[in-house]
């Protein structure tokens, strides 16, 4: 499975944005931080506020800003906003081409291999419903406790 790298840009995105609450980021200033293509990384952006992770705030102090409190936005909140939300393995139902194979027979149910594959997908989405931005936060601020100052004066003196 490949994930689209918007994820990753969406999550440290949604990471800075928590610490600075109640201020609204541009595209440009979230972009310039990683140097990404702004662009690109609005994309990401808009499709986190049509999930209603992000708010977009219009005007001169407009931006982007968290939605809900980062305790209620999970890491597969995110994937889904940006990759979607169908899943990565899709069975073919291959089986019913291959010899002996019963053509009423619902191979997606049947099938050791389409088996094996979603339970691997409900595990991996399980993960990923079970940790929160905050967490996520609480782990960065617990290693790297001049991450939320650093990013807050980051955002402060950069200009535009």
């Amino acid at each position: 499975m490949k994930m689209n790298e918007g994820v990753e840009w969406a999550m440290h995105s949604c990471v800075n944005l928590s610490w600075v609450p109640g201020e609204a980021v541009t595209a440009k200033r979230l972009a310039a931080f990683y140097d990404l293509p702004t662009a690109y990384l609005n994309k990401q952006l808009q499709a986190l506020t049509r999930a209603g992770i992000l708010s977009s705030v219009s005007g001169p102090k407009g931006g982007f800003q968290l939605a809900r409190d980062p305790r209620n936005i999970s890491l597969l909140d995110i994937v889904v906003a940006i990759d979607g939300a169908d899943d990565s393995f899709r069975c073919a139902e291959i089986l019913k081409d291959g010899p002996g194979a019963d053509p009423h027979a619902d191979y997606r149910k049947t099938c050791l291999v389409s088996q094996a594959m979603r339970a691997a997908e409900l595990n991996y989405r399980r993960e990923l419903a079970s940790q929160s931005i905050a967490d996520i936060v609480a782990r960065v601020e617990e290693q790297f406790p001049a991450a939320p100052d650093n990013t807050r004066n980051w955002f402060a003196n950069l200009k535009s």
